[in-house]
């Protein structure tokens, strides 16, 4: 006796060798034995032998017209044999039940299971939306071959021309697009990347690189929705003062100026004028909810994402030419020792007489020209007094840093400006330190310390950017943290350090403007008064979305300087060049802020110079290949070119220099592996180039 049982959801056949109850010991074809139910038996036969009635009801499975089959069947519940009556017109023959068996098991859109041996013809509407739905994948698939055979030609499909950022970065894997990229990047083993910038579905790497980061920080677009600029109070006072501001030729969200004003009796008064757009944003209004959900500009070279809407910066920015709206702080300074006698704080309109810049001064404010006070610029005078105060200001806190148990700063570090034209970059090296920089620097660190130390002294909290005195090891203690009280930040040397001089750029800073000026305006009663109360549960959440997110723009902006850095060599048809080493396999160009790895590279001093030969460069992934051409037997660190590596022991905070717009730059003290696409920072404090 021969048996056609169902297993595992697949009909077999064999030869019974012995039966012990409800159970059979059963030869299948393939000679292995196996032991079967008899309920998975449905069909039972002498003859043909098992292997020829699998082949005949194969063929009988074939020929079935199930159109047909499904007509006659009815509405009702059926048993298969009782349906194979009716469709052969006889009792069916073994290889015809078996045959009529497998086609009503393979079609389960016309037939519906019911039981061991037993089907329901599927309702007519169901049916045809079933033949219509496998008609639309047959279609589709056409649609998706048709699809990989243009993209392996090198051409992209019509379809694909709106798609293709989405395809990227945010694909839905359903669609037949996304598997047609797929299929063709496998077979030309490719990337879609690449696939999508040889067939033309994006411009550039750059467009690339740009697109990945909107997908990812604005997925709604860039844009600002429409909203109407808050204008400060009309009762502002005017300031006594001609302030000026020094910034780099592209900023043009200007939030910081500085005064200096000699007195009858020979004191100085320095003011210190920050854009005051608080005057006018307000908590939870229109314009607050945009800068809370950008937390900050984006930087990058030639372009930049501002955080408020250019109307509003167009109102609050300190352009020369007219009085405007701005947090003043000012400091009483005896020139004997430029000691500070005292500070006030006040909100007024002050008269901007100048935005210099960088670019036009930075050639004749030398610290030798400051010494010999020679030169022709604008507010010569009132620089050379700022600058006497920048360096009793940096002493005093490279004094606190060595309290702190810390090295002094170093000051040999060299900045990278980048200018974009037209696709063209031009970089230029520029020493941190020089004398413009270092007054702005010292003159923002004073008025952060000092207004977070006002907020502290009034019972407010803000947002304070702290270093050292930690938990954990020594890298987790000098692990730049924000926090909403007053606590040192030891890498800058100051007791307390509340970011506020920047809140055109940073959502940080505007709500401690919002909090300074609660102070201000209502005292001992501030902490009741102030936008932000204490443990206020929302301060913390802001202080958790800026850290995201600025560490976000931070890593886009290092990958576009690094983008460009890879455009310069292209243009200048780089091949040899110049290197410094930072430490163990890793370099940086002399020439440009390009930081690349070298594995194998011989044991080499740090700041020792050599030579690479420059096989390839990739734009797309941001990598370099280069190779060790020439090292000297012996010569001085190039102290001009080496990246800061010696601050990267003793955490020097990353605010120690700030230089660019709103006198804020980078001290990259998160360590010179950061600029090395896929590698990750240790990260202290880190500033993004203001360079916009």
């Amino acid at each position: 006796m021969n048996l056609f049982f169902e297993e595992s959801g697949d009909f077999k056949a064999g030869s019974v060798l012995s039966q012990q109850g409800e159970a059979y010991q059963v030869e299948l074809i393939t000679g292995k034995r196996s032991k079967v139910k008899a309920k998975d038996v449905v069909l039972q036969f002498a003859t043909p032998a098992p292997a020829v009635l699998v082949e005949q009801a194969q063929a009988i499975a074939q020929e079935i017209d199930l159109d047909f089959l499904w007509e006659v069947a009815g509405q009702e519940e059926f048993a298969f044999a009782d349906l194979g009556t009716e469709y052969f017109g006889h009792p069916p023959l073994p290889h015809e039940a078996a045959g009529l068996l497998m086609c009503l098991h393979s079609s389960p859109i016309y037939f519906y299971k019911k039981g061991r041996g037993r089907y329901k013809a599927a309702p007519e509407a169901s049916l045809q939306a079933a033949l219509a739905g496998i008609e639309k994948k047959k279609q589709q698939a056409l649609v998706q071959a048709e699809y990989i055979e243009q993209l392996k030609a090198g051409s992209l499909p019509a379809a694909f021309k709106p798609l293709a950022l989405q395809l990227l970065f945010r694909p839905d894997k359903n669609s037949i697009e996304y598997k047609a990229l797929d299929a063709a990047c496998k077979e030309l083993q490719t990337t879609p990347q690449r696939l999508m910038l040889s067939t033309g579905g994006l411009a550039s790497p750059k467009q690339l690189h740009d697109a990945k980061f909107l997908f990812e920080y604005f997925p709604k677009g860039s844009g600002f929705p429409d909203v109407s600029v808050p204008l400060p109070p009309a009762n502002l006072p005017l300031a006594d003062v001609q302030a000026f501001s020094i910034d780099d030729v592209t900023t043009t969200e200007i939030d910081d100026a500085l005064s200096v004003v000699t007195l009858a009796d020979g004191k100085i008064r320095v003011g210190i004028h920050i854009a005051a757009p608080g005057l006018g944003i307000r908590r939870d209004d229109a314009l607050d909810a945009i800068a809370r959900q950008r937390m900050s500009t984006v930087y990058m070279p030639g372009e930049k994402i501002t955080m408020l809407p250019d109307a509003l910066v167009a109102a609050y920015t300190l352009d020369a030419g007219k009085p405007c709206p701005a947090l003043s702080l000012y400091a009483t300074l005896d020139p004997a020792d430029w000691s500070v006698l005292e500070t006030e704080t006040c909100a007024e309109l002050v008269p901007i007489a100048a935005n210099l810049r960088h670019n036009d001064l930075d050639a004749l404010v030398t610290e030798e020209a400051l010494a010999a006070n020679s030169g022709d610029y604008a507010h010569k005078a009132e620089i050379g007094l700022l600058w006497q105060w920048a360096q009793v200001l940096e002493k005093g806190r490279m004094a606190k840093r060595e309290s702190f148990g810390l090295r002094p700063e170093q000051n040999n570090r060299v900045d990278f400006n980048f200018y974009v034209d037209d696709d063209i970059v031009t970089i230029t090296r520029r020493k941190r330190g020089a004398p413009l920089d270092k007054i702005v620097a010292e003159l923002m660190i004073f008025a952060n310390s000092t207004w977070g130390k006002f907020m502290a002294d009034h019972g407010v909290p803000g947002i304070y950017r702290a270093q050292g005195g930690g938990s954990g090891g020594w890298a987790a203690k000098m692990q730049v943290r924000m926090v909403t009280h007053a606590a040192p930040h030891q890498g800058l040397g100051v007791d307390q350090y509340a970011w506020s001089t920047s809140p055109l750029r940073r959502y940080t800073d505007l709500v401690n403007q919002w909090q300074i000026l609660a102070c201000l305006e209502h005292g001992v009663a501030a902490p009741l008064a102030a936008p932000f109360k204490p443990r206020d549960a929302d301060l913390f959440a802001i202080v958790s979305s800026f850290d995201s997110a600025y560490s976000g723009y931070a890593d886009f902006q290092s990958g576009m300087e690094r983008y460009w850095c890879l455009r310069w060599l292209t243009q200048q048809q780089a091949r040899q060049v110049d290197a410094v080493v930072l430490k163990d396999e890793i370099l940086r160009l002399v020439d440009i802020p390009l930081v690349i790895r070298l594995p194998g590279m011989p044991q080499i001093a740090r700041g020792l110079q050599v030579k690479l030969d420059l096989l390839r460069w990739d734009e797309v992934d941001l990598t370099v290949e280069a190779r060790l051409l020439d090292v000297p037997v012996a010569q001085p660190a190039n102290a001009d070119a080496v990246l800061n590596e010696d601050d990267d022991e003793d955490g020097a905070g990353g605010e120690g220099n700030e230089g660019s717009e709103n006198g804020e730059m980078p001290s990259d003290e998160t360590g010179i592996e950061s600029a090395i696409p896929s590698e990750t920072s240790t990260g202290t404090d880190v500033e993004p180039p203001d360079q916009a």
